[in-house]
């Protein structure tokens, strides 16, 4: 069961999302690799978990039916993308861009050695020194309780006693979608809370960050190892406060807010830069770009309530000042759209809550 359960788990975490997130590799001037497609195809998955479960959620359904409906829509999406991956390559010919290969020097060798190293050592520790917090009596009681019972934050999560819908949790499930994990792999709450979340969240963090650092220094490619190490650092050296983004995504990684702050928010930021890369090139903005900029806003309301209002106070702010700046407005339409599932469900939380 362990060794069935971690393929599963190695397929809906990894080989799932990187099929999807094929669909959106021709967002930017050139095909993007695998960290792309990993964290979009994820970012698409979530933004539909938090689409679907929360009406269910909402009416007091039962996890059965997320976990049926859920499964239909990763089923489509995968299909629609390994269809849009055959007609691509049959139409386009579409292959990587191929650039003058550059070998390394000793010093990035040397720089490359030891991000990879500071990442497992960083994985081991995630792991080795896994402890139970406070709100591990919550959030993963509440993993537990859905898979378990069939009832979605309808119980006491401290007792287990019934009680009236959460309303203000059930807005932002990350819970039910590690329930979901739960269910389908068959392993224990503990382990895929405490061992499977930050095996995830922690490389998928540092994908985000090599995807900024070949932003930021993509004229000189030996930057971005010096980078990531240097984020390593500040994030290992960054528990001088329990609420530190750092902690959340070593020791908290379980959490929706710890996704918020190391994956969504950092996504925005990538995001954000194509963006403006793009308005300053003059260069068309595609269909796929707002579809993923709407997934990663969506995804934000899906780890926490609070995050409805930081990542529209995020686009709302960039947008104004690159409409105000390039004299093209136009493009704020596209990014209010955007926002609409995060007003939506922030008018709902203020009617219901």
């Amino acid at each position: 069961m362990t060794i069935s359960g971690m393929l599963i788990l190695i397929g809906l975490l990894g080989v799932v999302p990187i099929i999807i997130g094929s669909a959106f590799v021709t967002v930017d001037k050139k095909p993007q690799g695998l960290p792309f497609m990993w964290i979009f195809g994820q970012l698409v998955l979530w933004a539909g978990f938090q689409l679907l479960s929360v009406p269910i959620i909402l009416k007091v359904g039962r996890f059965s039916q997320v976990v049926n409906i859920y499964n239909v829509y990763t089923a489509v999406m995968l299909v629609g993308a390994v269809i849009l991956w055959c007609v691509r390559r049959k139409k386009t010919k579409l292959r990587p861009v191929k650039t003058k290969e550059e070998a390394l020097n000793k010093t990035t060798l040397v720089a490359w050695i030891i991000f990879w190293a500071l990442l497992v050592f960083q994985l081991i520790q995630a792991v080795r020194l896994a402890y139970g917090d406070g709100d591990d009596a919550f959030y993963v009681a509440i993993s537990g309780m859905a898979e378990d019972s069939e009832w979605m934050y309808q119980k006491i999560a401290y007792t287990g006693w019934p009680s009236v819908l959460d309303v203000r949790h059930g807005m932002a499930p990350f819970p039910i979608w590690i329930a979901y994990l739960i269910r389908l792999s068959g392993m224990e709450v503990s382990t895929v809370n405490h061992i499977v979340m930050p095996l995830m969240l922690i490389p998928m963090t540092y994908a985000i960050y090599y995807l900024l650092a070949e932003k930021l220094f993509s004229k000189k490619k030996e930057g971005i190892p010096v980078f990531l190490i240097i984020t390593e650092l500040l994030v290992l050296f960054g528990d001088y406060s329990y609420y530190t983004a750092e902690r959340f995504m070593i020791a908290r990684s379980r959490q929706g807010k710890a996704a918020l702050g190391s994956v969504i928010i950092p996504v925005l930021f990538f995001l954000l830069l194509l963006f403006l890369e793009k308005m300053q090139e003059n260069q068309r903005i595609s269909l796929g770009y707002w579809i993923l900029l709407g997934a990663t806003m969506t995804t934000g309301c899906l780890c926490s309530t609070l995050g409805a209002l930081l990542v529209c106070v995020l686009i709302g702010v960039t947008g104004l000042c690159a409409a105000a700046c390039y004299k093209k407005w136009k493009f704020l339409f596209p990014m209010a759209t955007c926002c609409v599932p995060c007003v939506v469900y922030a008018g709902l939380y203020l009617i219901l809550g």
